[in-house]
């Protein structure tokens, strides 16, 4: 059963209401930004600054995790991002694989992002061979044809398509194939996967008219 946004979230009960956990990722972003600048503490309101969020939201969300306030001193950083982290199963390490080393992959791979929520992008993967061997990030390029394999080995739980649209299908049937549930797919591509698979398709354009529906509207 879904959570609704003013429910308690109570750890060991399951997982959190889809909303709940979209806004406990955009904090998470924010107080991890705030730490790197050298922050200790936070206030409701910076954070609805940068999230859009109205910071009574924030603080009823934040009360179902404890007393982590104090009026006029705002919240702990580093307790929230434990608490967050906890609720949203982000502690430890999760590997990933990146399929694709063109501009975009270059990009997602060169990315401080993912390791600072223990994302690991423990293998890239090419079909086009001068590629293969170059390092993107920290991670030698491997040819494509040991995708499935490494995929099992390493125990990656993640792929990330950075490639044509026309290529996007045969990679998500192989993730899938070795074991993957989650994917996240930048090409146009409509992918057709099982019930038991989960796909995030991040388009930019699509995200710029959404924002510029609700704030030019």
């Amino acid at each position: 059963m879904l959570q609704s946004a003013n429910e308690p979230i109570r750890l060991g009960e399951g997982r959190v209401g889809v909303g709940v956990a979209a806004r406990l990722s955009r904090y998470l972003q924010v107080l991890t930004q705030a730490k790197k600048m050298g922050k200790d503490r936070i206030s409701s309101q910076e954070i609805a600054d940068y999230t859009n969020v109205n910071a009574t939201q924030i603080r009823r969300d934040f009360s179902n995790f404890g007393k982590f306030g104090k009026r006029g001193v705002g919240y702990s950083i580093d307790g929230l991002l434990s608490e967050i982290r906890t609720i949203l199963r982000t502690q430890g390490q999760h590997n990933i694989a990146l399929v694709g080393a063109g501009h975009l992959g270059q990009a997602i791979a060169g990315s401080p992002i993912f390791a600072e929520h223990g994302i690991h992008i423990a293998g890239v993967y090419e079909t086009d061979a001068s590629k293969v061997g170059q390092l993107i990030g920290d991670v030698a390029i491997s040819p494509y044809a040991n995708l499935t394999d490494e995929v099992r080995d390493r125990q990656i739980v993640v792929g990330v398509l950075a490639v044509p649209a026309e290529a996007a299908q045969k990679v998500a049937n192989d993730l899938i194939e070795a074991g993957v549930r989650i994917i996240f797919n930048y090409s146009e591509a409509l992918l057709d996967v099982p019930p038991d698979v989960t796909v995030h398709t991040s388009n930019p354009a699509v995200e710029l008219l959404h924002a510029l529906y609700f704030h030019l509207g």
